[in-house]
Order: C-alpha cells, then sequence, then structure tokens
C-alpha cells in the first residue's frame, strides 16, 4: 500500500515538474514569435511562468513532505516489527 502512494506521488512529482518545462518552454517561444501580443499586457511576458512555478513548488514540496513521512513510517514500523522479536 505505501509502495503505491509512492510510486504515485513520484508520478505526480514527475508530471508537474515535466508540465511546468513544457509551459516555460512554450511560452518563451510564442513570446519570441509574438512580442506584440505580449507588449499590450500589462504583466510581463513571464508572470505566467512565475505564478507556475510557485504551484508546481508548493506541490512538489507537499508531495515530498508526505513521501519522508511514508519512508519514516516504514521505518518505525519495520524496528517496531524487530524489537518485538
Amino acid at each position: 500500500m505505501l509502495r503505491r502512494l509512492n510510486t504515485i506521488l513520484n508520478a505526480i512529482i514527475g508530471s508537474f515538474i515535466g508540465a511546468f518545462i513544457g509551459h516555460s518552454i512554450y511560452k518563451y517561444y510564442h513570446y519570441i514569435k509574438n512580442p506584440g501580443l505580449y507588449e499590450m499586457q500589462s504583466a510581463p511576458w513571464h508572470t505566467s511562468i512565475q505564478i507556475n512555478g510557485i504551484a508546481v513548488s508548493l506541490i512538489v514540496f507537499i508531495a515530498i513532505v508526505i513521501k519522508f513521512l511514508i519512508k519514516k513510517g516504514m521505518m518505525t514500523r519495520g524496528r517496531g516489527w524487530c524489537h518485538n522479536l
């Protein structure tokens, strides 16, 4: 059960980081091709990259904390079992 959750968390981390990298590359490419579209906006062209970066960082941090708690729980469970023998 815990290994399955660990695998799911790994997939979530990888997916969010991959989507962030893909979005950032596309946004930069689109800005290079069409700078006039971004001149009309009040915010700089890279604002959405920064907002997405903060969101992805938060999600990855939460997933890593959960992974750490799972690993700590597995180690504690293992030690408790060994001490009972």
